[in-house]
Order: C-alpha cells, then sequence, then structure tokens
C-alpha cells in the first residue's frame, strides 16, 4: 500500500492544478445541487417493526385525517383570568375558526366541546391534524397557522405550541460551533507547526470536504427524510478528521523538508508512511458508521452514513488534494513564526522535534509511561472505571419538549399543559381497534384501557366503517419509566382488553413509537458491537499482522466509552451539569450510546493506528521491544495530542447551541475522544505494549505466507528509496 500512496502522492503534487481544480468544481456543483433541490433535514422518525409503525400505517391506510401530523395549541391565561371568560373564550374561539381555514389542516379540536380545558380553568388545549406528514407540511402553513390565533393573543392569551409539527420546529443550524472549533484549531495548529501556512493547509482542506458532505446531505433530505442531528455529526467528523488527516500527513512532510528533502519528494514519502495510517484509520472510523445500519432504524442508518460519507470524502481529499496543496506551499511550510518575545523559538522546536525527538516532551513521557508502566497502567484503568461508575444507571429515552430550553414554545407548552393537565397530557397514548366496531365496543375499550394501571383518562378520538380510537392519558409523563410499563403492559393484556371489543388493537402514538424506539436501540446494542468490532479486529489484524494489537485496542476502547457514557450520565441525567450547561436533567437520548460506540470507536482507532504504527516502524529497524514502545510513541506524542485536542475542541465547541440533543453528542464524543487519547492511547497503550514487549508482535506462520503485508509503516518503502533515491532526496 505504500508504494501506491506514494506515486499517487507524487502524482498529485505533479499535477496539482487539475487535482484543486476538480475539488473545487465538485465543491461548486454539490453547492448548486444543493440549493436547486430545496432539501431540508426534519425530525420526522419511522420504525419498521414495531407496534408504534404499525399503527401508524395503519391510520395512514384506513383513518388519513390520524395519520398526518399534528400540532398541539396551548391557549393560556394567568390567574385571577379563565380561559371560560367572555373575552379569552371568544379569542380562543376566533382562532379555532381560522385554524380550520389553514391550509393542509384536516380537522381542528374545540377544547370547549370536547373537553380540552384544564380543571383549574388556566389552560386550554386544542389539536390540529394535518393532512400531510411531518416532513411534509410546509413552512408557509405553519407561518399562517401563528397567524390565525391572533384574536386569542389580542384578547390576552398566550398561544404556545408542541407535537410533531410546530412553528420553529425545524432546526436552522448555527453556524457558531464550527467557527468556534476552526478558530480554536487553528491556534493549536499554528502551536503544533509554528508556521502560518502549515496551520492553515489542514484547515482549508477539512472546509472543503465539509461544504462537499454538508451540500450533499442537503440535496439528499429532498428525497428521503435525514433526522437533523445527521448534519451535525457529518459536519462534527467532516471537520475533526478532515484536519486530523492533513494533520498527520503535513507533520511527516514538514519533518522530511527540515530534513534536507526536496518537497515532491517529501510529499509523496509522507503520503506513503503516514498516508497508509491515515487509510486505516480513515476505513475504521467508516466501517464503525456503516455498521449503524445493522440496528435497522432508517434515521439512525441516514446519520451513519451521512457521517461515513463526511470522513470518505475527508480522507480522499488528504490522499490526493493535500499532496497537490503541498506542491503550492513548496518550502513556504518551514516558514516559521518569529516573534519579538522568543526570536526563532518555533524553527527551534520543528527542527528538534523533527532531528533530535528524544529531547520533546513527548519523548519524556512516554519513557515516563514505560519506566512505570505497572503502577500507571493500574492507575490509568482505575481512573476509568470510576469515571464508568454512573453509566450503570443509564436510562434511555428521545429527548422531549421537558428537556428544551426553558424559553422555547415547545418547552412553555410542555410546563403550562403538566401544571394544569397532568404531566400525561403530552404523552397521550392511541389505541387502535384494527376492525369494523359498534359503539358498544368503543365504551368497552374506553372502559377496559380506564381500568388499566396509572391511566388518567380514556376517551374516543375517531371512529369509522374500519377503525376505532381511543386517546389514553397516561399519568406520568412521556419520559417517564412508568409511562413505559403502561405501554407493555396494555401490549401484554391486549387479549383481556380486545375481548369486549371483538377486534385486535395496537399502541402508537409519538409516546409509544419513542419507547420502541429506545427498546429497539437497546436490543440492537449486542448485535451492532459484535459485527462493528469484529470488522475493526479484521482490518487492523491485517494492518499490524498480529491478534494482540486488535485486542489491546478494543479492550481500551470499551474503557475509553464506558467513562465517557458514565460523564455523560452524571452531567446530563443526574443533573451535575444542569448550571453549567445550562440544560435540564433528562433521560440519556437512546440513539446515543449506539452512535457514541460507532465514533468513538472508529476515533479511538484512528489513534491506535497513529501511535502503534510509530511503535511497529522503530521495532521492525531496532528490534527493541520496549524501547521502540518509549521511541514510537514519543515520536507521535505530539501529533496526536495536537490531533486529539482539535477533534476535542470541535466537539466542545458544538455545546454551544440550544438544542440539548447536541449538547449532549458533543459532550459525550469529547470526553470520549480526550479520554481515550491521552489515558488510554498515550498512557495505557505504551505501558501494556512495555509489559508484554516482543510478544505483542507475535503472528503463526501461516499468516505471514498467506496474508499479504500492507507495510503501514512504509519501512519497505523507505528502504527502497533509500537504495534508488538521488542525494538529498533520501529517506531519513
Amino acid at each position: 500500500m505504500s508504494t501506491y500512496l506514494f506515486r499517487l502522492g507524487k502524482w498529485a503534487f505533479r499535477r496539482r492544478r487539475w487535482v484543486l481544480a476538480v475539488w473545487l468544481a465538485i465543491a461548486v456543483a454539490a453547492v448548486v445541487l444543493a440549493t436547486v433541490s430545496g432539501g431540508k433535514t426534519n425530525d420526522t422518525f419511522t420504525i419498521p417493526g414495531t407496534e408504534s409503525q404499525d399503527t401508524t400505517d395503519l391510520l395512514e391506510q384506513k383513518l388519513p385525517a390520524l395519520g398526518g401530523a399534528q400540532t398541539q395549541v396551548v391557549f393560556a391565561v394567568k390567574s385571577p383570568a379563565k380561559v371560560t371568560d367572555p373575552g379569552p373564550s371568544a379569542g380562543i374561539e376566533a382562532a379555532i375558526a381560522q385554524l380550520r381555514t389553514v391550509p393542509q389542516v384536516a380537522s381542528v379540536s374545540d377544547p370547549f366541546t370536547d373537553q380540552g380545558v384544564a380543571p383549574d380553568q388556566l389552560v386550554a388545549l386544542g389539536w390540529v391534524q394535518y393532512t400531510a406528514q411531518p416532513a411534509d407540511v410546509e413552512d408557509a402553513t405553519l407561518d399562517k397557522l401563528e397567524d390565525a390565533v391572533a384574536p386569542a393573543e389580542q384578547a390576552g392569551v398566550q398561544v404556545e405550541y408542541s407535537g410533531t409539527v410546530y412553528p420553529g420546529w425545524r432546526i436552522t443550524p448555527s453556524e457558531l460551533p464550527e467557527l468556534i472549533g476552526l478558530a480554536i484549531a487553528l491556534v493549536i495548529l499554528l502551536i503544533t507547526f509554528g508556521a502560518v501556512v502549515a496551520a492553515g493547509l489542514p484547515i482549508i482542506n477539512a472546509i472543503i470536504g465539509v461544504v462537499i458532505a454538508l451540500m450533499g446531505v442537503t440535496a439528499l433530505a429532498s428525497v428521503v427524510n435525514i433526522a437533523s442531528a445527521s448534519t451535525t455529526v457529518a459536519i462534527m467528523l467532516g471537520l475533526s478528521c478532515g484536519i486530523d488527516y492533513g494533520l498527520f500527513i503535513l507533520f511527516r512532510h514538514r519533518n522530511n523538508l527540515i530534513g534536507g528533502m526536496t518537497p515532491e519528494e517529501s510529499a509523496a514519502l509522507a503520503l506513503g508512511t503516514a498516508g497508509s495510517s491515515v487509510v486505516f484509520a480513515g476505513l475504521t472510523v467508516i466501517i464503525a458508521l456503516c455498521g449503524l445500519a445493522v440496528v435497522g432504524i432508517p434515521f439512525l442508518t441516514l446519520m451513519g452514513l451521512c457521517a461515513a460519507a463526511a470522513v470518505l470524502i475527508a480522507l480522499l481529499i488528504a490522499l490526493t488534494l493535500l499532496p497537490a496543496v503541498l506542491g503550492f506551499a513548496g518550502t513556504k511550510l518551514v516558514s516559521f513564526i518569529d516573534t519579538r518575545l522568543r526570536p526563532g523559538h518555533h524553527e527551534e522546536v520543528a527542527r528538534i522535534t523533527a532531528t533530535e525527538p528524544a529531547r520533546t516532551f513527548g519523548a519524556a513521557w512516554a519513557r515516563f509511561v514505560v519506566r512505570f508502566r505497572i503502577p500507571v497502567l493500574i492507575l490509568g484503568v482505575g481512573l476509568l472505571l470510576v469515571l464508568a461508575v454512573p453509566a450503570l444507571s443509564m436510562e434511555l429515552g428521545l429527548p422531549s419538549a421537558a428537556s428544551q430550553p426553558e424559553s422555547s414554545t415547545e418547552r412553555k407548552a410542555y410546563d403550562l399543559t403538566a401544571e394544569s393537565f397532568g404531566p400525561g397530557f403530552n404523552g397521550p397514548l392511541l389505541v387502535v381497534a384494527d376492525g369494523p366496531v359498534d359503539q358498544s365496543g368503543v365504551t368497552a375499550l374506553v372502559n377496559a384501557l380506564k381500568q388499566q394501571p396509572d391511566v388518567v383518562a380514556a376517551g374516543p378520538l375517531a371512529v369509522n366503517n374500519e377503525v376505532a380510537v381511543v386517546r389514553v392519558i397516561p399519568a406520568t409523563g412521556p419520559n417517564s419509566q412508568t409511562t413505559a410499563d403502561l405501554v407493555h403492559h396494555i401490549r401484554d393484556n391486549r387479549s383481556a382488553i380486545e375481548a369486549g371489543v371483538g377486534a385486535p388493537i395496537l399502541v402508537g402514538g409519538s409516546t409509544a413509537s419513542n419507547i420502541d424506539v429506545s427498546t429497539k436501540l437497546l436490543d440492537a446494542l449486542p448485535v451492532f458491537l459484535l459485527v462493528v468490532v469484529g470488522l475493526a479486529f479484521v482490518l487492523l489484524t491485517f494492518a499490524f499482522r498480529t491478534i494482540l494489537v486488535p485486542i489491546k485496542s478494543i479492550l481500551g476502547f470499551l474503557l475509553s466509552v464506558a467513562a465517557a457514557f458514565g460523564a455523560q450520565v452524571a452531567m446530563f441525567q443526574w443533573g451535575w451539569g444542569e448550571d453549567i450547561f445550562g440544560i435540564t436533567p433528562t433521560e440519556t437520548i437512546s440513539f446515543l450510546p449506539i452512535l457514541m460506540l460507532a465514533i468513538i470507536f472508529g476515533l479511538s482507532s484512528d489513534y491506535e493506528v497513529f501511535v502503534v504504527s510509530r511503535i511497529k516502524e522503530d521495532y521492525t529497524t531496532t528490534g527493541d521491544a520496549r524501547g521502540a514502545v518509549a521511541r514510537g510513541t514519543g515520536l507521535s506524542a505530539r501529533v496526536v495530542t495536537a490531533a486529539a485536542l482539535i477533534m476535542f475542541s470541535i466537539f466542545v465547541a458544538f455545546m454551544f447551541t440550544d438544542d440539548p440533543t447536541i449538547k449532549a453528542i458533543g459532550f459525550s464524543f469529547a470526553v470520549g475522544v480526550f479520554l481515550d487519547a491521552f489515558v488510554v492511547r498515550l498512557t495505557l497503550v505504551p505501558a501494556t505494549m512495555a509489559i508484554v514487549r516482543a510478544k505483542l508482535w507475535y503472528h503463526p506462520q501461516w499468516f505471514t505466507k498467506y496474508v499479504p503485508d500492507p507495510d503501514i509503516e512504509g519501512k519497505r518503502l523507505e528502504e527502497r528509496l533509500a537504495g534508488t533515491a538521488p542525494t538529498g532526496g533520501a529517506a531519513h
């Protein structure tokens, strides 16, 4: 592989104008395609194979009026006023009348005739039913919805919204996290390289890749439903991986230049050596993300594929555009920043790193870890296990309005409804009888449901010749475990309930759907881990030609991800971060664990490849297993530290948003990357390898005979070039 990458690097360097033109053309085409398509992401989820999805499909087929999106309109007044007073009631009635004229609206419930007035008469609920699915409800419809409630607002009534769609429900991504992340990344790169041009190249390449990926996702959203979080995850990984992959190759290239190589030979050799590690690291991340497809939930599959596409584009740019841009940069990469306070400092650091790596702080840390390997291993594992303890009490659930910022209309609607009606009115269940049911059957169904534990109320919602729908109000909120128990209880006892109805029943609605998603995700975790870890194990075994390195990598990943889970539970579920992050404590987002497993595993394999490949490179040359650990870790410490800090900073930057889901994702990824890079890869890995020594590299003879050696460290390439390259162009 190293030879092919060497040739690719030289080709891209020589044809740099063509390579740059092609990538810019791809970026422009992606922007045009996204603009013309008009695609928009949304948060409409389908969960094939679940009872809640079967209920939705049944209603779409037999009772379309209830199969579309819904908005709950909350009308509220402050005591001593009542919604039943002449002024407020007249305004609400006028608003209800105007809501019925809004395009795409199928029906609107009147709170005064449909039992929608709270016992304290401070809140009234109106339900707006649409003819279209959430993704198909137009923004213009929601704008007219806001206009329609003007009479109520003019009468002094507060109006808030919730439901599957509502005004402002689509998340508009903010550019602030990306800008903050890029600014911090630039500072880290300036410190790492000490040169402006060298610091800017990885960022420019990453931006081009993210633009292509983001525009591609936007265009795809015009034909399929893509979750809003998909773009965020794709941007996170596109930026971080794009910068990191460029950083690893550029760092090797800069060291080659300092060693006296020509720019062309240096760029090609950097791609042939560090590029091999980048390829295996990128493929591991892509495999982990594509592995989300085994869960069988479309929105999560698309999220993984979008993120994998962003990483693939970042990988291709690192292998083609970066060496081309290195051709334009030439020797400017070694034009160092010079400050009055410390003249020549940056150049001195760069030359020490390239020619005397044993003098660096990273090398000193590596020697410390190797010397005190046993206590370091014990302390490191102990720290991660302590951090992982809160994960034992993890509770899963999809985010509800209760976790939204207090300033949002959805949160205000949730709080008003919970205070006046009870929390269960924020998450009603729909029980559907599939078949013609007479009035006595509907009455029997309602009475049977009222007798179930933790049911506050039940009443018929709609009946026709094919189905009957009953709305059930739980005693607890949509994310409560008691509500989940109620859903399972009704399903487990359906035969007794169906006896007086004469038709089979299904339990659905958005609350039941969220419960089904959490259950399905939890059930899919073992299969997902087996598939993804198995494929990555094969890939890493092929790369390093030993089974012990992949086993060590996987064990380290399990420790770091468990610690990240624990930190997330403590901060977001237990509420330790309530004041720090401005969040409302709530359940762990049900798709976060499996998403973290995919992404943290992929990224941890990145750092594993970069650290261990340098150790293997040294061991291949010297045969000194323990010394190779110290020297190889020292050589990789500076660049891995910079890469991890960049990725950490980008993830942290995404916490500067009001969306609690994005905050939880950014925090979890940041903690996972930080712990994996600094505690596991730069501490526990060298400590373990120093203990095991040469046995770590053992592989059977048949492996050598039948499995090709990818030469991930580029040793054979360097040996070939050393024997054939002209003076000044040899590898050092």
